[in-house]
């Protein structure tokens, strides 16, 4: 896989992104990741994403739908598009598999995102902002990858209310982001 690595350590994993394409021309994302014990995702769903889970080592935790099953290496856990799900490693060993992912859409963009909020030191150890900065920022991250994924961890706000509430949240992010001083005329700094 790539060499390059992105790091999460509130959510206690790591990253490297390949592509490639499958016998029908689609794009494939692999997303080979290593979870640290303790480490793992918050329930999300993704609207158009099939995610293939390839376990290589360890003991990992999937959740799909409402039903939480342990998987070991050689195993594949299937989530269709659209199925609420998480993963932990609730073992004292570190977990190491490969998620295919069709069609990839912003997934690679998203959690390089994600992993510099959490490096900054924005994100709690449950993976939820820690200040009404941090907030706004991860309000327009949501937003940006709104067509990608649905989080939710609760206390997140149902996916419609999601998609009210973030687009407002991101608006105040960016203009609160904006440097002091300068003032949008007719879409132009």
């Amino acid at each position: 896989m790539s060499a390059r690595v992105i790091e999460d350590p509130v959510l206690r994993q790591r990253y490297s992104f390949n592509r490639s394409r499958d016998e029908q021309g689609n794009e494939v994302l692999h997303v080979e990741t290593w979870v640290d014990p303790g480490g793992g995702v918050t329930p999300h769903a993704h609207p158009a994403m099939e995610e293939r889970f390839r376990v290589l080592a360890g003991r990992p935790s999937f959740l799909a739908g409402r039903r939480w099953r342990t998987a070991a290496p050689g195993e594949t856990v299937v989530v269709p598009a659209c199925t609420r799900h998480a993963y932990r490693n609730r073992s004292g060993e570190p977990v190491h598999f490969v998620c295919d992912v069709t069609p990839p859409l912003t997934l690679e963009q998203f959690l390089e995102e994600l992993g510099e909020l959490s490096r900054a030191g924005k994100l709690s150890s449950r993976g939820l902002p820690r200040t009404p900065a941090a907030l706004l920022e991860a309000a327009a991250l949501a937003e940006r990858h709104r067509e990608m994924v649905v989080l939710g961890f609760p206390p997140m706000p149902p996916a419609p209310l999601q998609r009210l509430l973030f687009p407002v949240l991101a608006r105040l992010h960016e203009r609160r982001s904006r440097p002091a001083g300068l003032e949008s005329h007719g879409g132009v700094l």
